[in-house]
């Protein structure tokens, strides 16, 4: 368990917190690209560990992303003008360029020491991976900002990759910590007890894989550290004396793979972002770093497909809180454990169960929680440390990003770092340099 002060430090990211101060000092997601599609389109309204901001693609394709309140008299600029590589209040004309500069202030007196002192607050923004990025640190308009994270999927052709996002009403931290917990998987998204999982149409792995997650709910964990996070395995039982070890990322402050992945199959990745201290996004992308993504595989994607949720267009998930998951209690006894569909929707209904913010402080932790704890005070060690004034390090480590996981099948004995080794060709699964080349973009 944790004491109520770090649960306090762990789950708040406003400006003025540690953790949010922490989070400032990385690149974070505020957008899909599509969501923005065209130069001086509409803006999109962005809310980001409790900063309420606009995005707008300027005149020159260039995201901009600044303070939704006009600083005259406090509009809104969602509801402003896009033209002229600037964002324009309609109250009363005062326009801003991407860096939040002054471009025209009508009402102004022309030697008003408005047009050179007044700044809009304003970020950078990256593109990468269609996704937009942005930078809330300090000096974010200064020359020394580290890289967007290169997380594989990014660095790869359109083609073989799918991204998207969904909201989860509930706290970033315990979202991610369910994430990191391959245990939950032995019940959570099994099939019910009764049902074979080639019966369940919802089964989100093949029959021999549930089998073994099923027969041994209690995995023996390793994690091992490395430059910007650590990567989690979990070795179960399996046919032949053999054991099923499933590995899982985790890299700072925010981002997890998915640990199902054999070898010629889908990667899948996710990346937190907190809206408020209640709520976030979850940025989700699958990506295949050998082929291209069938149309069979999109079109299963873009209706909610394993860990990728079913969403309306403002990509709220079609389960959720309001309406109790959907739950079916027929199906619950019959065909699935939990009587939800969807492995996405299933973790959002435990994880959203928790509380809006999780009371740690209550818990009773088993050896099945290594990850969860590894992950509390690896990010609980890095606010602290910033607050002290120790800058964290990962932010520069931009290539380090570049990481994957999944399972393999090893003799007993073997040890984590060898099982990695064998199935990455690297100890803690870094893309091997000879893989890091993007494939050929396909015609």
């Amino acid at each position: 368990m944790l004491s109520a002060a770090d649960n306090d430090l762990l789950t708040r990211t406003g400006a003025g917190t540690p953790m949010g101060q922490f989070f400032r000092r990385f690149w974070q997601p505020v957008a899909l690209s599509r969501e923005l599609p065209e130069p001086d389109g509409a803006p999109l309204r962005v809310n980001i560990m409790g900063e309420r901001l606009v995005a707008f693609r300027n005149s020159d394709g260039v995201v901009g992303l600044v303070d939704a309140r006009c600083p005259h008299r406090g509009a809104d600029l969602y509801f402003g003008r896009n033209e002229s590589c600037a964002i324009r209040c309609v109250f009363h004309g005062w326009q801003f360029d991407i860096q939040g500069r002054p471009v025209e202030l009508p009402n102004v007196p022309p030697d008003a020491s408005y047009h050179d002192t007044l700044r809009l607050k304003a970020y950078p923004t990256r593109e990468y991976g269609e996704v937009v990025w942005a930078y809330m640190g300090p000096e974010p308009w200064g020359r020394d900002l580290p890289e967007v994270p290169q997380l594989e999927f990014g660095s790869l052709p359109a083609s073989h990759r799918f991204v998207t996002k969904k909201l989860q009403e509930c706290n970033w931290a315990q979202s991610i910590e369910g994430a990191l917990d391959t245990s939950h998987f032995s019940f959570l998204h099994m099939p019910a007890p009764c049902v074979r999982s080639n019966e369940n149409p919802d089964a989100p792995a093949d029959e021999k894989r549930l089998r073994w997650i099923r027969e041994d709910p209690l995995p023996e964990f390793s994690i091992l550290d490395h430059e910007v996070g650590f990567v989690v395995g979990g070795a179960r039982r399996a046919d032949g004396g053999t054991r099923y070890w499933r590995s899982a990322q985790f890299a700072l402050p925010s981002h997890s793979t998915t640990p199902s992945t054999l070898p010629g199959e889908t990667h899948f990745g996710y990346t937190w972002v907190p809206i408020d201290d209640e709520s976030c996004w979850i940025y989700t992308y699958a990506w295949n770093p050998d082929r291209p993504l069938t149309d069979d595989e999109r079109a299963k994607f873009s209706e909610g497909h394993g860990v990728i949720a079913e969403v309306d267009a403002r990509f709220f998930p079609i389960r959720n809180r309001a309406n109790e998951y959907l739950i079916d209690r027929t199906h619950q006894k019959h065909i699935s454990y939990t009587g939800v569909r969807g492995v996405a929707e299933q973790d959002a209904m435990i994880q959203d169960s928790q509380g809006r913010i999780h009371d740690r402080t209550q818990e009773h932790l088993s050896a099945s929680d290594a990850a969860v704890v590894r992950f509390r005070r690896t990010v609980l060690a890095g606010a602290k440390a910033l607050a002290r004034g120790v800058e964290p390090e990962a932010p520069r480590k931009h290539e380090a990003y570049r990481l994957r996981s999944g399972s393999w099948f090893a003799s007993e004995g073997v040890s984590f770092d060898q099982v990695m080794l064998e199935r990455f060709g690297d100890a803690v699964g870094h893309v091997p340099a000879a893989a890091r080349e993007p494939a050929p973009a396909m015609k």
